[in-house]
């Protein structure tokens, strides 16, 4: 049986259809459990017409971390599936791909599968995840860092599976991140000489439409996470190595797309995402007020960590 765990808030909007698409799955067998942090609109009422087992948290005490760690302990499977509560399933066989590289290779500990952008996706949310999620399926382990860098340990929670044991062996996810519980995650298995692996088939539709002021603010969480714990950057690489290759990327992708108009925003976002970067590499440099508006994640700076 595997374990299928969804963390809401206020997820009326998108839960249903999520729910529909995990119905026709072609694995039947599994249990749901929806996370839900207080949600104040009928999100309860829709899990629970699913017969989903339903956990709930106050909104206070959500932390990316701990609240799928609560979920996780809970689960009954060994296979523990994760899912944002605004991705949806591409077919019936999602499910199905996202778990079978565990029956290939026993050393993998953990799977993410492919995001496709959604149908209102902006060229410049079309273009992340094309970037990010290609056609190709791969596999990591830990030696992959002296040719990928920290791309060694990208990971999405957003579909993503994880064998329960692995998770209990390197204490399920940490608490009190800003950002970034999955890919810490995928780091610690790895170095407890696990395998990671990317399923290109295992499709979900999951993109956000993010203004530039959302993008700086999502860097500089990015920024915050790094360097709180710098100590992946040291053991795979700086988080820049990426940044001029998918500079060159999205530029022809608005070229092939002949939206060339775009140029002025395309140049105005990639400052934003470096600027939000580097001011959230130096936190500790600005006053907290300052560090909680420049944040996407602006309740994380009310807890002290």
């Amino acid at each position: 049986m595997f374990s299928i765990i969804i963390p809401t808030y206020n997820a009326s909007k998108h839960l249903p259809s999520l729910l529909k698409s995990l119905q026709l799955q072609t694995i039947k067998d599994y249990e749901l459990i929806i996370i839900d942090s207080s949600s104040t609109d009928n999100t309860i009422e829709i899990a629970d017409s699913y017969n989903a087992c339903v956990i709930k948290i106050d909104k206070e005490n959500f932390d990316h971390g701990s609240t799928r760690t609560i979920a996780a302990k809970k689960a009954q499977g060994e296979i523990i599936i994760f899912l944002s509560q605004d991705a949806i399933l591409c077919d019936e066989n999602s499910i199905e791909y996202i778990t079978t590289p565990f029956n290939k290779d026993e050393q993998i500990a953990a799977v993410f599968g492919r995001q496709l952008p959604d149908k209102d996706a902006s060229i410049f949310a079309q273009h992340l995840r094309l970037f990010n999620y290609s056609e190709n399926s791969y596999v990591s382990e830990l030696s992959d860092k002296e040719k990928h860098g920290l791309r060694t340990i990208f990971f999405s929670n957003s579909f993503s599976a994880f064998k329960k044991t692995t998770l209990e062996e390197i204490g399920f996810f940490k608490e009190g991140l800003i950002f970034g519980e999955d890919t810490y995650t995928a780091a610690k298995l790895l170095m407890n000489n696990k395998k990671i692996a990317y399923a290109s088939s295992a499709k979900v539709y999951h993109s956000h439409n993010y203004t530039i002021s959302q993008d700086f603010r999502r860097y500089f969480d990015m920024g915050v996470f790094h360097q709180k714990e710098n100590w992946l950057l040291k053991e795979f690489g700086k988080a820049e190595g990426q940044g001029m290759k998918y500079i060159k990327s999205e530029f022809a992708f608005i070229k092939k797309n002949k939206r060339l108009y775009l140029l002025p925003e395309f140049v105005v976002r990639i400052f934003a995402k470096y600027l939000g970067y580097k001011m959230g590499r130096y936190y500790n440099v600005w006053p907290k007020s300052l560090n909680k508006k420049m944040s996407l994640n602006r309740s994380w700076w009310e807890k002290s960590y």
